[in-house]
């Protein structure tokens, strides 16, 4: 039995995607289980450049099934789309299953959503305006739509009747908005329903009839741990948990079938949106990494806050979720300079500290203690074995590897599944 869980390890767009588009050759089943269309997938393979929101990057293998899992909230619209655009090119999505414990973003989400930041002014959050957390909002405050409610038409009448009654009086009357059409969002869902209803079911029995199996299962993260609202930079976070224990309860599987828990860290750091990051490059340095790596939002097209990789950041996020080895993405844009550095730890006031904490008005606080190594200003791309490595960027990995307390199983050295260099195999 082999149930392999992806997890971004840092503040997300880590290079997820093309991770797991390799490991999906090994795998029979691939499980997105957090998040919404507010996280994106780049992957790129021998059918192209795709650029995912929801759908399991496993869909481009016909022997494999994909599965969205009850910890992500859908919206129609968007999957509609994205199914139509891959089916356009040539892409089979009839493998693809949706938990019938899904929520749905609803239109009011998006619309409640946009208004909350527009009254929060310069204390928004930095939303992608996706109705992502009002979703979230909902389900925890148990008046959430499900996915399964769309395959019972009375049901689900009977559930938008209370919730848009609710929505449209926060919209009017707090926000001072436009109310929304019952009929409207009705018929669009009900259209939705039809499309769907096949593949609509309780995929927490199907992930537990393949594991029964001895078929590979792989689970895959969106976003980062330092988005997770409880380990990450609160309030400035998503909704729902990116963490390997967010993999179990999102996807249905007990925590004890995992095992592997795989952690993907950028080479570099970066960060889309508001929050803090101690290792931020507001310089030339980090305005050419940026243009190096091309890094600007999947989903957004905002362009990503960069900085040298966050050790202090890297601890937490080794010890909150068991990594057994962990990824090294895009080394190669590391290639050209002539110096890098490794957060080793933060100083506040004078006084060292070890740990990531807690506190957005303390972590804002923080001054990155660095470690300077030379660079290896050397092309990295075609090298596919580590001992090839030129010897400055194998010191890196090394020194990653000990101050993260981690193995690297893998280094990434360019966007395609062949530029990787695989040290040890986690299926």
């Amino acid at each position: 039995m082999s149930v392999v869980a992806v997890i971004g390890a840092q503040w997300g767009d880590e290079g997820k995607g093309k991770i797991v588009d390799m490991l999906s050759e090994k795998a029979r089943y691939v499980v997105r289980f957090s998040g919404g269309d507010n996280a994106g997938h780049t992957v790129v393979n021998p059918h192209g450049t795709f650029k995912l929101r929801l759908t399991p990057s496993g869909i481009f293998y016909k022997d494999t099934t994909s599965i969205i899992g009850n910890g992500v909230v859908i919206n129609p619209a968007v999957l509609n789309k994205e199914i139509d655009d891959l089916n356009s090119r040539g892409i089979d999505t009839s493998r693809l299953l949706i938990s019938d414990r899904a929520h749905l973003i609803m239109p009011y989400h998006l619309a409640i959503e946009e208004l909350e930041e527009e009254a929060l002014g310069d204390k928004a959050i930095g939303t992608t305006h996706k109705g992502i957390g009002p979703a979230f909002t909902d389900k925890v405050a148990r008046t959430g739509i499900r996915a399964g409610d769309l395959l019972d038409k009375k049901v689900f009448k009977d559930k938008l009747t209370v919730a848009l009654t609710n929505k449209n009086k926060v919209l009017t009357k707090i926000y001072r908005g436009y109310a929304l059409s019952f009929d409207s969002i009705y018929n669009q869902y009900c259209k939705f329903a039809d499309r769907w209803a096949p593949f609509i079911c309780d995929t927490s029995v199907v992930l537990a009839e393949a594991i029964a199996r001895n078929e590979p299962v792989l689970l895959e993260g969106a976003q980062g741990v330092l988005l997770d609202p409880d380990y990450g930079t609160y309030p400035f976070a998503t909704s729902s948990s990116p963490m390997a224990a967010g993999a179990c309860l999102g996807s249905g599987i007990a925590p004890n079938k995992l095992t592997h828990i795989l952690g993907v860290f950028k080479s570099y750091q970066t960060r889309v949106g508001a929050g803090p990051m101690p290792t931020e490059l507001n310089d030339e340095t980090g305005n050419t990494i940026r243009e190096l790596a091309h890094e600007y939002g999947t989903v957004s097209g905002r362009a990503r806050r960069c900085g040298w990789f966050d050790t202090v950041a890297a601890r937490l996020s080794a010890r909150v979720n068991g990594y057994n080895s962990i990824v090294i993405t895009r080394l190669d844009v590391l290639d050209t300079l002539p110096r890098v550095k490794i957060c080793t730890g933060y100083k506040i006031d004078g006084k060292s500290i070890d740990n990531f904490p807690a506190s957005i008005a303390t972590l804002e606080k923080c001054e990155p203690v660095y470690e300077e190594l030379p660079g290896w200003q050397k092309s990295t791309a075609k090298t596919r074995i580590f001992s090839e490595l030129p010897n400055r960027a194998k010191k890196y990995i090394t020194r990653l590897e000990e101050l993260t307390s981690c193995p690297v199983s893998m280094i990434s050295v360019g966007e395609r599944r062949e530029e990787t260099i695989i040290r040890k195999s986690v299926f």
